[in-house]
């Protein structure tokens, strides 16, 4: 499926989020962080910062060497002072809520930020924790057993694959 139109309808979210103040771009790694990296250029924003949420899930026990490899490829980095910031986070699906947890929890090891949104490119429902995204690029219905991955092609262009849930 391709993910580039839902992208558009962030970055035109964003410019339009712009005009009411400053924020601070983060994504979680890594789908997130590559789609706030692209929004970060296409914007000309000087830097974007990066959440690894594997120190911060409840799943981290069965999750093991996976959880580790992920934060040594792209580990938490803010390049700003999250005390009193308008934080903008971003993520590439919404599902349970249970990542935003960890993501917020990573965010105030860091300092305490005045204001957090969230942006998604797909949001496929199925909540275990009261969260919403501020703003959803598109719903999607997805069989449980799946699940959506973003993918980035070497020209950086977004898409999204279903694969069988392990």
């Amino acid at each position: 499926m391709n993910a580039e139109p839902l992208y558009k309808k962030l970055l035109e979210n964003l410019r339009k989020r712009a005009q009411h103040g400053p924020f601070e771009l983060v994504g979680l790694a890594m789908g997130g962080a590559w789609i706030a990296e692209r929004l970060a250029k296409d914007l000309g924003l000087p830097y974007f910062g990066v959440i690894n949420v594997a120190f911060h899930r409840d799943d981290y026990a069965e999750k093991g060497m996976t959880a580790l490899r992920t934060a040594s490829t792209m580990p938490t980095h803010l390049p700003f002072d999250v005390n009193g910031s308008s934080v903008i986070l971003i993520d590439d699906v919404l599902l349970t809520g249970r990542t935003l947890r960890a993501a917020l929890n990573e965010l105030f090891d860091f300092g305490r930020p005045a204001q957090v949104e969230l942006m998604v490119l797909a949001d496929r429902g199925k909540r275990e924790l009261p969260v919403s995204a501020d703003f959803v690029a598109e719903h999607v219905q997805v069989p449980e057993q799946q699940i959506l991955v973003l993918e980035k092609d070497a020209a950086g262009n977004f898409s999204f694959q279903l694969e069988e849930r392990v």
